[in-house]
């Protein structure tokens, strides 16, 4: 029986085939690259039909004027400065601006880039593991499980995760140039400089995508070892380590700035104690295994449920340690599996839980940098133990069973109503599905559908914020204020400097004649962002409604400046400018705000 690769050295051929031609082109392989990148193309051009959705999309595009304003110098300082969404990733800012520059609020647009970019990371991971390995065939099928497995359909489909395909292509361009190095120095070091030089660069990029990326560091330590071999004893190690340095400087300095980021945007929950933690890090391992193996019942959002059963946590240890130990007994003979185990496992880290940011227990977007390292362990087992007729048939089938599910999958996102409404289908317990169904059931005048999801999001957590400003918000528009007060200062106690609560529960004070109190809470907000359209907007009926009206034309222009589709500020100011003469300017901005709002007219 022949096998792909020689049993007493299964590496030393791929590195040999790697290190043969100097030339750091992307060239070689370019026909299997296009072919992958246009069928990767094909497979999620059902995303583009897609709409957005109201979970972080509102935060990225739909609702940030900022995103709004598209690509401008002013845009980009405030891409670099701004802690919005409780992340620091100056390019995905700025590639949501340029796609609204291109295609403005179009979502056709906005889904095509992520599925190009996710094509060309398909392309990427190809060519940087045939770089790294000289395995042609294996890279190859290793590269389409990636980009075809229904896995990844959260990350593309979903317009507010453009930070993955984005971080993911800069990810695997650092592998690539990585490689290239290593096969300069090998070969003298003749040019090697420069491409260090690029490998730093690729990843200082990919910081500021996602930092997720802060874990690259270790996984091109990872490398080192295998396929690319480039040490033999400990003093190699140490030097390796030192090569790494300037890397890890970015690594520790992205680190700190996202943490002071999320902590300031109270993303970083103290509810669950340290126990809890780390029994869920456990416990999520071994659903992202099962997840990787049977990749059905995909939800946007999987609850945590705080505590886990004590059996559950033993058996998921139990599964990690025995994985772990096979690893390492294979390390010298298989030692591709140690590497993927490794690169699975430390890439996860940061998206653990360990420091728990959101409400989820996991998540489908977190296996894009991950996964591919646990399918380099799998895929060069098979390569080795199945004959090469095997091991192509078992490929295929595997690919194709992919790609069914993940066509399927791309459904789901069609809309908040079908996404959410999956995710209940699939999980228990889903208060955060809850209550985005009933925000967009809300919008859509389905009124009584919507408060009846939010009160099922209460049910289940009493405490959730988000619930408690929907019911409110809710409430208020059906002109019920006092209704609507004790949800807001429930969602206040969660989160005492959350601007949108303390902006909702400035209106409906203001609506009950509590000026005073109101003024407070918009000053609150606007001390800590003075942009905030919504507040302008609201500060401004309280400035009037005390005789002030030179004051609020002031407010209500700056919000339009930054908002100028604001159907209720142009009413608003129409209000104003009536209170202070001039009649003309009152007329226009009704006109206006009718223009907007065209139901409204009719």
């Amino acid at each position: 029986m022949a096998h792909a690769l020689r049993r007493d050295d299964p590496a030393r051929g791929d590195v040999k085939a790697a290190a043969a031609s100097p030339r750091p082109s992307f060239a070689r392989g370019a026909g299997p690259a296009l072919l992958l990148f246009a069928l990767t193309l094909l497979l999620f051009s059902r995303s583009c039909g897609n709409g957005f959705v109201n979970y972080d999309d509102p935060d990225y595009v739909t609702a940030n004027p900022r995103v709004q304003a598209g690509l401008s110098l002013d845009g980009i300082r405030w891409a670099f400065t701004s802690g919005a969404a409780s992340n620091w990733h100056p390019l995905t800012w700025i590639s949501h601006q340029v796609d609204v520059t291109l295609f403005g609020l179009n979502p056709r647009g906005h889904h095509a880039t992520s599925v190009f970019l996710h094509a060309l990371n398909a392309a990427l991971a190809f060519l940087a593991f045939r770089r790294l390995t000289g395995a042609a065939g294996a890279s190859l099928v290793c590269a389409a499980l990636f980009a075809w497995h229904p896995l990844r359909v959260e990350s593309v489909s979903w317009v507010a995760e453009r930070k993955d395909v984005l971080s993911g292509c800069l990810w695997f361009l650092t592998l690539w140039c990585y490689a290239v190095y290593a096969e300069r120095r090998r070969l003298g070091g003749t040019g090697a400089g420069r491409w260090y030089a690029a490998t730093l660069a690729s990843f200082a990029l990919g910081l500021m995508a996602k930092p997720m990326l802060v874990t690259l560091p270790c996984v091109l330590l990872l490398l080192d070892g295998w396929p690319l071999r480039r040490a033999a004893a400990v003093r190699d190690w140490l030097r390796l380590v030192r090569e790494k340095l300037p890397f890890f400087a970015l690594v520790a300095a992205s680190a700190y700035v996202t943490y002071r980021v999320q902590q300031a945007g109270g993303s970083v929950s103290a509810a669950l104690d340290l126990g809890d933690r780390v029994a869920n890090a456990l416990v999520a391992v071994a659903r992202y295994l099962g997840k990787v193996a049977l990749p059905v019942e995909l939800a946007v959002l999987y609850p945590h449920p705080g505590t886990w059963p004590p059996a559950r946590v033993l058996a998921s240890s139990a599964l990690v340690a025995a994985l772990s130990a096979a690893a390492l007994w294979q390390l010298r003979r298989r030692p591709w599996i140690a590497v993927g185990w490794a690169w699975f496992l430390g890439a996860l880290v940061p998206v653990i839980g360990l420091v728990q940011v959101g409400v989820q227990s996991m998540a489908d977007r977190y296996t894009y940098l991950t996964v591919p390292g646990l399918q380099l362990a799998v895929l060069w087992t098979l390569r080795e133990l199945l004959p090469r007729r095997a091991a192509a048939g078992f490929a295929g089938v595997m690919l194709a069973a992919a790609a069914v599910l993940t066509w399927r999958q791309q459904g789901v996102w069609r809309d908040s109503d079908t996404l959410f409404t999956h995710a209940l289908a699939v999980t228990e317990r889903n208060y955060v599905a809850h209550d985005n169904r009933g925000l967009h059931r809300h919008g859509q005048g389905r009124v009584d559908e919507a408060l009846a999801d939010y009160r099922a999001s209460l049910a289940i957590s009493p405490g959730y914020l988000n619930a408690h400003n929907n019911l409110g918000h809710a409430l208020a528009r059906l002109g019920r204020p006092a209704e609507a007060l004790p949800h807001y200062r429930a969602a206040l106690a969660a989160q005492p400097a959350h601007p949108e609560v303390r902006n909702n529960l400035a209106n409906a004070l203001s609506d009950l004649g509590q000026l005073d109190e109101a003024m407070e809470h918009y000053a609150f907000v606007l001390a800590r962002d003075p942009d905030h359209v919504n507040a302008l907007n609201g500060s401004a009926v309280v400035l009037a409604l005390r005789g002030q009206p030179a004051a609020a034309r002031a407010r209500l222009e700056r919000s339009l400046r930054l908002d100028p589709a604001n159907a209720g500020a142009h009413h608003n100011l129409g209000n104003v400018l009536s209170m202070l003469g001039d009649a003309a300017g009152a007329a226009r901005h009704y006109a206006r705000a009718r223009e907007l709002t065209p139901a409204a007219g009719r």
